[in-house]
């Protein structure tokens, strides 16, 4: 308040102002601005909400110089074929709101320039960190990002992450936790519908771990179970489909990691005489939006992109004030059962099956 009893104007507000408001000490506020030391989450949303409520506008150029940064993180999210756009921008969505909680903005960065374009982003002086995501297995980025000065962070694991900082969801286990869930139905012959080509192509690490977690899991299980690719649009969807119950018609359980060919797997199954559980129980690997606005709703298993972009960001400001982070960080998968799931009845006979004993 100022001396005449109104409200102060935003541009007179100061930090003293802002810790007054919130309860706590200055040096806290700075704290939280800054990123430089851990604050709790109840103490960070109050200094958080004085700031929204007093219309305080720290001067962010001058905390940049005085440090010596940016203030700025890079996302390099190359945009390559067979990559579904809305589930990446959710990454993106969560990398950008936790660095502003940290203060900083984000340069996206889409070109697929491979090691060229970390060195053009590290030499230019504009971040003081990077997060990177669609990792491969044997990512040509990898190597250098040993060596860069800049501190990093991969959303994603390659097949050596000795001296790197990862983070994603246990795929792997997610594969796994979806067999466990279709064993424990009674279901015998499985099938997963993963990625499009491409993404194994390119030798993408989420979808190898979870192809991995799936296969041998049902070996292990004894059941029967197939693992192939799946393009994106209905027509190819349906015709993966057909292919799939004419070479296997007792296949009663399918989990789609694919965003984009869930609702084309749904609408195609009827059409293909299979009846949602009734004749086959399906299963996603996927946010939890898709899998709920399916009908039926999808049993699931989440893709934590809030999470994953939150632990990113947190870990690479951690690196950025020197502390000491885990090398891996890996989610725990969660299932949620809902409407597409159900035992399987001992004494139905799938459509088209062949129920002739083979000697």
């Amino acid at each position: 308040m100022t001396e005449h009893g109104g409200a102060k104007r935003a541009d007179m507000v100061t930090i003293t102002d802002v810790a007054r408001h919130a309860g706590v000490a200055v040096s806290t506020v700075s704290y939280v601005l800054s990123g430089k030391r851990a604050i709790s989450a109840t103490t960070r949303q109050r200094v958080l909400a004085s700031i929204r409520a007093l219309g305080y506008h720290p001067n962010a150029g001058a905390r940049a110089l005085a440090s010596k940064r940016a203030n700025v993180i890079a996302l390099v999210l190359p945009l390559r074929s067979g990559m579904h756009l809305p589930v990446l921008m959710q990454f993106a969505t969560a990398v950008v709101t936790t660095a502003r909680q940290f203060d900083h903005d984000v340069l996206l960065v889409t070109a697929d320039e491979g090691p060229a374009g970390l060195r053009r982003i590290a030499a230019s002086a504009m971040v003081d960190g990077i997060v990177l995501m669609d990792v491969e297995m044997h990512d040509p980025r990898v190597p250098l990002l040993r060596d860069l000065e800049r501190p990093s962070v991969l959303i994603g694991f390659p097949a050596e992450a000795e001296n790197l900082t990862c983070v994603d969801l246990d795929f792997y286990r997610a594969g796994a936790s979806c067999v466990d869930h279709l064993a424990s139905l009674g279901h015998r012959e499985i099938a997963l519908l993963g990625a499009p080509a491409v993404v194994y192509e390119r030798d993408t690490g989420f979808a190898h771990r979870t192809r991995a977690g799936f296969t041998e899991t049902a070996e292990r299980y004894g059941i029967t179970a197939t693992a192939q690719p799946c393009e994106e649009s209905f027509d190819a969807v349906r015709q993966e489909l057909a292919g799939l119950l004419d070479r296997q018609p007792r296949l009663t359980g399918i989990v789609v990691h694919n965003e984009a060919a869930v609702a084309h797997l749904l609408a195609a199954l009827p059409l293909l005489g299979r009846q949602v559980p009734h004749d086959i129980s399906v299963m996603a690997i996927c946010p939890d939006e898709v899998a709920e606005r399916a009908s039926p709703a999808l049993t699931s298993v989440l893709i934590p992109a809030e999470d994953v972009g939150h632990q990113a960001v947190t870990l690479l400001m951690r690196k950025l004030e020197g502390q000491q982070v885990p090398a891996a960080t890996l989610l725990d998968p969660r299932l949620t059962v809902r409407a597409s799931t159900s035992a399987v009845d001992p004494d139905s006979t799938p459509i088209g099956a062949n129920t002739a004993v083979m000697g």
